[in-house]
């Protein structure tokens, strides 16, 4: 896929680890579960831009780590590695906005995050578009990131509260606290909607 850089020096690459699900390239790898993590970080991101990046970035964190996975479901794998570097990436980010904002007020408005590109192009995006609506994906971006992901991990990619808890590595009451702030919250944003759909 586009979208996807891989590490040069891996290309058909084969891994025969008994902890794999299955005798697999890193070819193959990326061509089953690309259009899945593109989308989770998609839904994360709120843009085509940061997805493709976190995309790539989870890509090269599977690679460096395909060694240390322990038998299990290898898309939950993905799923906690693509979560856990976007919500490392929005800490980064809060922390150079705050850093910003002490040398200079101004800067401010440059170091705000979640740009809402056009996108085009990538059926990943005509897909997402099909099912969420621009002021839903707009809604999903102004939750805080932890509630962001527990809403996306539950809502659009139908994991339970037990897998949710195990991804971000956090107790049940804890899931269950985030998703009723979240869903709190984007039926708020979405209020509009209640004639049409009642609820999210």
């Amino acid at each position: 896929m586009t979208h996807i850089v891989t590490p040069e020096t891996v290309e058909s690459t084969p891994f025969t680890s008994e902890t794999l699900p299955q005798e697999l390239t890193w070819e193959r790898i990326v061509e089953e579960h690309s259009g899945r993590v593109y989308r989770l970080a998609y839904h994360l991101t709120g843009n085509q831009h940061d997805a493709e990046d976190l995309t790539q970035d989870v890509f090269v964190r599977v690679f460096n780590s395909l060694s240390q996975y322990k038998p299990g479901t290898f898309e939950g794998w993905l799923h906690r590695i693509t979560t856990n570097l976007f919500l490392d990436r929005m800490r980064r980010k809060k922390r150079i906005r705050f850093d910003f904002m002490a040398d200079d007020d101004a800067a401010v408005a440059t170091s705000d995050s979640f740009d809402r590109h056009e996108r085009s192009g990538q059926p990943e995006d005509a897909f997402d578009m099909s099912h969420l609506g621009d002021d839903i994906v707009a809604a999903l971006a102004d939750l805080q990131p932890e509630y962001r992901a527990a809403v996306v991990l539950s809502d659009i990619e139908g994991l339970s509260y037990e897998e949710i808890a195990a991804t971000l590595g956090i107790k049940m009451g804890t899931v269950r606290s985030r998703l009723s702030r979240a869903r709190a919250k984007l039926r708020e944003s979405l209020a509009h909607r209640a004639p049409v759909r009642g609820g999210v």
